[in-house]
């Protein structure tokens, strides 16, 4: 079995459990607004706050011939089309930690929600989210109305083609390997050509997504065909620099060089594979065999092809090769991550199996990951100073493994525009996942994103300690968008990152907002002298 077929198996776990319980925005206030886009008219909601409008086709639908090609333009229509539901979620399939299924192509729509005295005269800064895990999620699982009203910014929320049907590559096949973040670029130059017609600013947009969407943030920082199409970047929770060692997303799975990127030659390898399993061998019909096949065929094969694949026409070069050479677009960026990153992950492959971290698998854990440098690893992570082993383990790769990779990146970042980094630090953050006592979450992959968009369900969990902290990061995230700066009157000083040490750490009441030195919290030094 192919290491990629396991190992994609949660780029961006929790995405949807922070967020997905929000469900679709439904409509609201009177009849709505009526504005014309370049394909056609539309007709969305208004309130006393708000003008959204949901289910905008920004390309073809991606199906039959269209299956596993570049996206198309958006057919035009005649009349007056609604824009008041969302549009079809991609084709996906529920998984272990997220309700969501869909088996239609035509998917590739947006939202847009923008503050009601936003317009085409007096236009506001946009930001286009990027939702994460690349196999379920759809642009309309985020509540956007509250990051809108707060940070008085136009947001777009998108949909693109996931897993098989946005990563799939095929030898002969044409832009193998990139279908989904073409679908983000097609996005990208749609608002581009039409938000300044719902209040947006098309000359200042701000790319921001978590996990998956951060890597693919970062991916469009290296593309060539991305350039000019965005102005500044928020990277949450990204792992565009992290390497995977064996057992640490999951027991028995080897170690893997990059997480999240592969070559386009083992993508083409799988998809060769596939190919001949679905009786599609015969090079010369393979595609338009596997074209015409249902999309509950290929939904098994969804994770295998979650990883971004590069050598593309969209991602020429590996794009941690991009970064590290100095080489990617150079953008005002905000980047960072949750306090305790790796505790959900822990959960779901040890404590909510029924298979928690014991004292003695911890040392035989540790062992297989780093090998010989095992020994020096227990030492730094001592049983004593947690909780339980597993906390003690995920401990130490939230900090081996996304804490050394993120602060990297800042490092990269900084050397080509200013950047600022930040730690999600509520330890008390609402969880969704049911752990045990043994395993506190923390922190945990994906407790922020509720706090930027934040709807019914999440005010209902949250005290209004928690309930600050999240207008506070709405108005940081938004005052970036507007300025490439984040400080804004009444918030606490952030101040840039350089070559130092410090992040801005995130979390309830306002003496716990304000600078930590995230390399010594992580214990970087020393992960760094093991290299």
């Amino acid at each position: 079995m192919s290491t990629r077929r396991v190992s994609a198996i949660l780029l961006s776990a929790l995405l949807l459990m922070a967020v997905g319980c929000a469900g679709p925005l439904g409509p609201g206030g009177d009849d709505g607004a009526v504005l014309r886009t370049t394909a056609g008219t539309l007709r969305g909601i208004v309130t006393s706050e708000h003008r959204a409008f949901s289910g905008i086709p920004y390309a073809a639908a991606p199906s039959g011939p269209l299956r596993w090609r570049s996206p198309q333009p958006a057919e035009s229509w005649a009349g007056v089309r609604d824009a008041t539901k969302p549009g079809n979620a991609c084709p996906q399939e529920s998984t272990a930690y997220a309700q969501s299924d869909s088996s239609t192509e035509d998917c590739l729509f947006l939202n847009v929600t923008a503050p009601r005295s936003a317009t085409p005269r007096a236009p506001k800064p946009t930001m286009v989210w990027v939702h994460g895990d690349g196999v379920v999620g759809a642009g309309s699982y985020f509540d956007a109305r509250q990051l809108s009203k707060t940070g008085d910014v136009v947001v777009v929320t998108i949909n693109y083609r996931l897993g098989v049907f946005g990563g799939f590559a095929h030898p002969g096949l044409r832009d193998s390997g990139s279908f989904g973040l073409q679908d983000q670029q097609a996005a990208l130059r749609w608002v581009r050509d039409n938000i300044r017609e719902f209040g947006g600013d098309p000359g200042n947009v701000t790319l921001f997504g978590e996990s998956y969407g951060a890597l693919a943030t970062s991916a469009h920082l290296t593309a060539p065909a991305s350039k000019g199409l965005f102005h500044r970047a928020i990277v949450q929770s990204g792992f565009a620099l992290m390497d995977l060692p064996a057992a640490t997303m999951m027991p028995d799975l080897p170690a893997i060089e990059w997480y999240g990127w592969r070559s386009l030659a083992e993508a083409e390898g799988d998809g060769a594979r596939i190919a001949a399993e679905a009786g599609c061998a015969d090079p010369v019909r393979a595609l338009d065999c596997l074209r015409a096949l249902p999309v509950a065929r290929l939904l098994p094969q969804m994770k295998l092809f979650q990883p971004l694949a590069f050598g593309t026409t969209a991602l020429p070069e590996l794009p941690a090769k991009v970064l590290r050479e100095g080489r990617a677009q150079p953008v005002p960026v905000i980047t960072g991550t949750t306090r305790d990153e790796h505790t959900a992950f822990v959960g779901l492959f040890h404590d909510m199996l029924g298979k928690p971290v014991t004292p003695q698998r911890f040392p035989q854990l540790v062992a297989e990951a780093y090998g010989a440098r095992a020994p020096k690893i227990i030492a730094n992570y001592p049983l004593s100073d947690y909780a339980s082993p597993s906390v003690a383990w995920a401990a130490l790769l939230t900090d081996g493994m996304w804490a050394r990779a993120n602060f990297e990146q800042a490092g990269l970042f900084s050397g080509k525009a200013p950047t600022y980094l930040y730690s999600f630090a509520d330890r008390g953050a609402p969880m969704y996942l049911p752990l045990p006592p043994s395993l506190p979450p923390g922190a945990f992959h994906a407790a922020d994103v509720p706090y930027l968009f934040r709807d019914a369900d999440f005010e209902g969990r949250i005290t209004p300690a928690q309930r600050t902290l999240s207008a506070d990061m709405m108005r940081y995230w938004a005052n970036f968008a507007r300025s490439a700066d984040p400080n804004g009157p009444s918030l606490p000083r952030w101040e840039p990152f350089s070559a130092g040490e410090s992040a801005q750490q995130l979390a309830p009441g306002e003496r716990n907002i304000g600078r930590v030195d995230y390399a010594a919290q992580h214990k970087l030094a020393f992960w760094n002298s093991l290299r």
